[in-house]
């Protein structure tokens, strides 16, 4: 066989900066802006950046506040919005299933597809594929989308990341090892911070120098299970198949800790970080939770799991976290912790706001400010604080627009959309009676 053909090709799509591309899509002004997806307040974290705010070092999972010191005054902070992501994911899928009638979907912007057609194809009928692919998203939805192709997932989904940004990479077979080998460990599919740190200390710090251990080795390091196939896939020996996902149940994240956690400060510190780290995967599934599980592991193994169940769907960190941390036990009462994890579950595809927020923050943490929107009168002015900065609203004489800013009795719109182009800003009395809020799936028309 020649060493362009591959008997199976599977591709990885990939949506560039999701979230913060679909803001610069319907936000015409915001285009080659430093854009920051996330949490408004002091304890926000990004769940989306732009490339480039990337450039100053700004990423996913970043608390909000250092990356807003990262890039200065130019930064431009947005609260996320799900209705049109989800939207946007739908139509991207759609378009590809047109072309692609099976794929398995990872989140709202990522998927794996292995069209049938490519089947023995050469790497340059691989290429015009997927370039014609790219075309018919950016067509459809105006979003920017790479592709990785290879003969497994994992080399698929590593070319998707090394065409980014708005790139197309296929690895032809007789390429995948050398490619494969020099990456570091972590890059692996499988390999988080506890294993890649395992590995290091052992001196294997790439995919190379796992491949080069014996599978019995691998075994001992990495564990019975995962051990073989993690040194399977790190000698490019990828059988996986794609297929249509089921949903999931429920999204989590649990660290082992080499030193026993017998503090309940380090405990919770532990609680966050797997609240953070289960929030940033419930971001990427596009979905909100309204079930927070705590799971403790003790020292002798034993397992301990506790639950909270929420008055609504939530996809707020903040929320979740304090959920978490209501659930911890006292390691002095329970005895050492080894393994702490946090799990989002009874799942749905939209978030649905609770209808006394304020209560909310007062119980997760009194000292915080508390918003009385829902108290105020109807023969009362309407507050600055209805039109944050992102919300979308209309305006009979202007059309759409989204708020850029309010304060001191005014409030000043953007009136833009999609097709628009960069709109006018105006700035309008806060409780002018003809400015209203929007749905914000208007912005993509």
């Amino acid at each position: 066989m020649p060493a362009s053909v591959s008997r199976r090709w599977v591709l990885h799509l990939d949506l560039d900066a999701f979230f913060a591309s679909a803001e610069q899509l319907t936000r015409p002004t915001l285009r080659g802006r430093p854009v920051l997806v996330g949490g408004l307040g002091a304890r926000g974290v990004v769940a989306g950046a732009s490339y480039e705010a990337r450039v100053y070092g700004a990423g996913s999972a970043m608390p909000m506040s250092r990356a807003r010191r990262l890039i200065g005054a130019s930064a431009v902070v947005l609260p996320p919005r799900g209705v049109v992501y989800h939207h946007l994911s739908s139509v991207v899928f759609e378009t590809l299933r047109a072309h692609v009638p099976i794929l398995e979907t990872l989140s709202l912007d990522e998927a794996f597809a292995e069209p049938t057609e490519l089947a023995g194809a050469s790497a340059d009928e691989v290429e015009r594929f997927c370039t014609r692919l790219r075309e018919h998203v950016r067509e459809r939805t105006g979003l920017v989308a790479s592709i990785g192709a290879g003969s497994g997932k994992q080399i698929a989904k590593i070319g998707s990341g090394l065409a980014k940004p708005d790139g197309l990479l296929v690895v032809r077979p007789d390429e995948e090892l050398s490619l494969l080998h020099g990456l570091p460990v972590r890059k692996l599919w499988g390999i988080g911070p506890v294993s890649e740190e395992r590995l290091r200390k052992l001196g294997i710090e790439t995919i190379g120098n796992l491949a080069e251990l014996p599978v019995a080795e691998a075994a001992s390091i990495l564990g019975p299970t995962v051990g073989p196939g993690l040194h399977r896939l790190a000698n490019g020996h990828d059988d996986r198949p794609v297929a249509e996902r089921a949903e999931s149940k429920q999204i989590s994240a649990e660290t082992t800790y080499a030193t026993d956690i017998v503090a309940l400060p380090d405990l919770r510190r532990a609680i966050s970080a797997s609240a953070l780290a289960a929030h940033s995967r419930l971001c990427k599934d596009g979905r909100a939770a309204r079930t927070v599980v705590l799971k403790l592991r003790k020292a002798d193994m034993s397992v301990l799991t506790r639950s909270s169940t929420l008055s609504y769907a939530t996809e707020d960190l903040h929320v979740l976290t304090t959920a978490a941390q209501r659930l911890s036990l006292d390691p002095l009462d329970i005895g050492p912790i080894r393994l702490v994890g946090v799990g989002y579950a009874g799942l749905s595809a939209s978030a649905q706001d609770t209808l006394f927020p304020e209560l909310d923050r007062m119980e997760s943490d009194p000292s915080e400010p508390t918003s009385d929107d829902e108290q105020q009168p109807a023969n009362l002015p309407v507050p600055a604080d209805r039109w944050r900065p992102g919300t979308d609203v209309f305006h009979p004489r202007y059309g759409h627009g989204w708020v850029q800013g309010a304060g001191h009795g005014v409030v000043t719109v953007r009136f833009e959309t999609r097709s628009t182009g960069p709109g006018p800003a105006r700035t309008l009395a806060e409780g002018d009676s003809e400015l209203e809020a929007a749905d914000p799936l208007a912005s993509l028309n």
